[in-house]
């Protein structure tokens, strides 16, 4: 897979193209699975289908694998941990073999196997964050959705399964993920969080508002009582991403810390949540050249007709000086600003402060947590 959205008219192709709709089928589908259904609702893991069980399996054999590259010794830094770099590298060799512990296999794929496991494990190795930059946000995050809809287009997670995704394979995905930031210290992609929801995702407020729609007591504004988020968070996706990136914040209130979430609590139901998370994904998302400029394509998930190719551009997109990044092959514009949209602007993690305040001792006496971002 390759990055193909190198220029606006490249964005505007894949707006309008079939992989644009099936994009957005594939993920509202998950959503709409998981309507008004706790997590407990999808049954123990052991009565899953094979292929739930193993890319369960694939993501705990992801989290042990840092286990085995423990973090460089950064004391009071709060930027991306090096070691990261490593631990992906040490995930190259596994992901094969996970691919045919799944069903990636000759008889499945008739002699394509070999391309069709490169194609997912590309998506798999992009949905943990940036090798070079160190970070993570909501384009690696969508990437795992697309590792997901790579195996549905190859037959192996049919529609029935669509509700142990959203409930059981979502949720262990942001938990391996939410250990991967505490231990290399993962900076929020981009110059700010995301949209004041938090920090790294987007997808699980999605699709955890799809959940909540209809419940009986638990309103938008339950995200402001502390002891419901923890006596539900475990079994609602919204409640325990709310906890979890409260706990980070040195200043307590969703008003100052995540300022959406503040604004949406006050939405009448679940329903109108959900509903306005679908337009902002739609927005903000796959709408966002800063974001969909990463975005790889492949045979599974192709690119419109049209769109460019990387080897083949190296031009000026207007005016302004075309610059070689810091990513290699990442070539982009400046047009005066300090700061472009793709490079964003290098900032500490709130998780990797908190981190730090824990090994100070006191859960954050004697070190300077970030306040906001």
């Amino acid at each position: 897979p390759s990055r193909r959205i190198l220029t606006p008219h490249d964005h505007e192709l894949f707006l309008s193209s079939p992989t644009y709709t099936l994009i957005l089928s594939f993920i509202f589908s998950l959503s709409d699975s998981c309507a008004s259904e706790p997590i407990s609702s999808a049954g123990p893991v052991s009565s899953q289908p094979h292929v739930i069980i193993t890319i369960l399996s694939v993501l705990s054999s992801i989290e042990q694998q840092s286990v085995l590259h423990p973090p460089d010794d950064v004391s009071g830094s709060r930027f991306g941990n090096p070691s990261f770099r490593p631990f992906l590298d040490s995930l190259t060799p596994l992901s094969h073999a996970w691919h045919d512990q799944l069903g990636l296999t000759t008889d499945l794929l008739r002699g394509k196997h070999e391309a069709a496991k490169a194609e997912c494990s590309a998506y798999l190795l992009a949905s943990l964050g940036s090798r070079e930059r160190i970070d993570y946000g909501s384009g690696h995050e969508l990437h795992f959705l697309i590792w997901l809809l790579c195996l549905n287009r190859l037959g192996l997670l049919p529609p029935s399964t669509f509700r142990a995704l959203a409930l059981l394979v979502l949720p262990r995905y942001i938990s391996l993920m939410r250990h991967l930031q505490k231990t290399y210290y993962l900076e929020p992609a981009g110059s700010h969080g995301v949209w004041g929801l938090d920090d790294y995702h987007f997808l699980p407020f999605l699709l955890g508002a799809s959940q909540l729609k209809g419940h009986h007591y638990i309103t938008p504004l339950a995200v402001h009582n502390e002891l419901l988020l923890e006596e539900e968070g475990d079994q609602w996706v919204y409640l325990g991403m709310v906890r979890e990136t409260s706990r980070s914040k040195s200043v307590k209130g969703l008003r100052w810390t995540q300022p959406m979430l503040d604004d949406i609590s006050g939405a009448k139901d679940w329903g109108k949540v959900e509903a306005g998370m679908r337009r902002m994904f739609v927005k903000e998302v796959l709408g966002k050249t800063p974001v969909m400029q990463h975005f790889l394509f492949g045979g599974l998930v192709p690119a419109a007709e049209g769109m460019s190719r990387e080897d083949e551009v190296q031009r000026e997109l207007g005016d302004g000086e075309v610059v070689e990044g810091e990513i290699p092959g990442h070539t982009h514009v400046h047009r005066g600003e300090a700061w472009g949209d793709c490079c964003g602007i290098k900032i500490p993690s709130t998780v990797a402060a908190d981190q730090e305040a824990r090994k100070k001792g006191g859960g954050g006496e004697g070190f300077r947590r970030v306040p906001f971002d």
